[in-house]
């Protein structure tokens, strides 16, 4: 095992791949050159999708012929960091139950000891599509997007009220079925709201601008900003911010909501970002009816709330729930809040070697197999 000079762990090599036949109950099939070994119950793989960190298919649920979506973590134990993203998703999935955010129903490992643990596997709920998907096909209605920002922002005040900031909300981490309903993804880079905070989060199109100047306490008005983004692409038909580094990001993002003003200079804690925020030339603020010319008044005047370059200023996930962009589908009575905040495991604070992630994910394995989730759901195996 080596270490870069800021404590990142890579392994020089992990665990033995299996070898020989599959352990009890399981069996391996291949796909797309990648081994998959899972419960015998899952049948019929066929490929999904492919992420920097995973790989997903689909497979049916052969007691009762419902399809899945089993998600293979891609090289989980490569690094500390890779570790720390596993184990995160896994422990939030397994914590947050709520219609808007992607439910877990199976969780397993092959591997049958903590030292040997390389391979992770979880199983979700099917959607069909995600964001992404969708806008390079087809430009939705004003009436279905209203409806899909609606239920981000539902979920969204679930995630908030369990003291969670997700961090990464882009297009492909909005799952969305036939039915528009939608489930937030990815919670691999989630973390607590009062835990110390760096730069490096989110797809860099959709990430807040406090994010990208190293604010070390930022708070969960980043993913109002992500939010944004995503309603500003799903009325124009294309990203707001492709910028190509964190430079052409920040200058896009001033470019269209302005530069800011000497109070705004003053919350920033990096020098360098301040000098050089304040030596850019100064930018008006462009009229968004002019930047969303199909866009309705109500959904200009959400933008205009949360694409606010200040995030003590931008609109809350709460006031957007009551805007008058998603009225129709407001709800107060059925906008569920998380019954207590995610504790953080103190094991994952003092986590620092591939041995330690290791063991804790194991744990977060075990529990899940023996909570009442994932026992009703395999029940109907037994049952079969």
């Amino acid at each position: 095992m080596s270490a870069t000079a800021d404590g990142v762990f890579f392994a020089d090599f992990g665990p033995p791949p299996l070898e020989g036949p599959p352990p009890e109950g399981f069996h391996e099939i291949e796909l797309n050159k990648t081994k998959w070994v899972i419960p015998h119950w899952y049948g019929n793989l066929r490929p999904l999708g492919e992420g920097a960190y995973g790989v997903v298919c689909t497979a049916e649920y052969e007691p009762t012929g419902d399809r899945v979506a089993i998600k293979k973590f891609f090289r989980p134990f490569q690094s500390t960091i890779h570790a720390k993203r596993t184990y995160r998703e896994l422990k939030l999935l397994r914590t947050l139950q709520h219609e808007n955010v992607l439910e877990m129903i199976d969780v397993f490992t092959p591997d049958q000891d903590v030292n040997l643990l390389n391979n992770v596997y979880f199983v979700s709920v099917l959607m069909g599509s995600d964001l992404q998907n969708i806008l390079k096909i087809q430009r939705l209605g004003d009436e279905q997007i209203q409806l899909l920002i609606y239920q981000v922002l539902r979920g969204l005040k679930y995630i908030h009220s369990a003291g969670i900031i997700h961090r990464d909300l882009k297009p492909s981490n909005i799952a969305v079925n036939e039915k528009c309903e939608v489930k937030i993804l990815d919670f691999g880079l989630a973390r607590a709201a009062d835990s110390e905070m760096t730069g490096y989060v989110a797809t860099r199109w959709y990430r807040a601008p406090e994010i990208m100047l190293n604010w070390m306490h930022y708070t969960q008005t980043v993913d109002v900003w992500s939010v944004g983004c995503i309603l500003a692409e799903l009325v124009s038909g294309r990203a707001l911010f492709p910028g190509d580094d964190h430079i052409d990001q920040l200058t896009r993002i001033m470019s269209i909501v302005g530069t800011p003003n000497e109070d705004f200079w003053s919350k920033i804690q990096s020098e360098e970002a301040r000098n050089y925020i304040k030596n850019r030339s100064p930018m008006p603020r462009q009229d968004f009816n002019m930047l969303f010319p199909l866009a309705s008044p109500f959904a200009i005047d959400l933008l205009e709330r949360m694409l606010v370059l200040d995030p003590e200023k931008r609109i809350s996930v709460d006031e957007g729930l009551k805007h008058e962009y998603v009225r129709e589908y407001y709800a107060p009575n059925d906008e569920p809040v998380a019954d207590q905040q995610v504790q953080i495991d103190p094991a994952e604070e003092n986590a620092t070697t591939l041995a330690d992630w290791r063991e804790l994910i194991w744990n977060e394995i075990r529990l899940f197999q023996c909570s009442a989730r994932r026992l009703s759901f395999v029940s109907l195996h037994d049952e079969s």
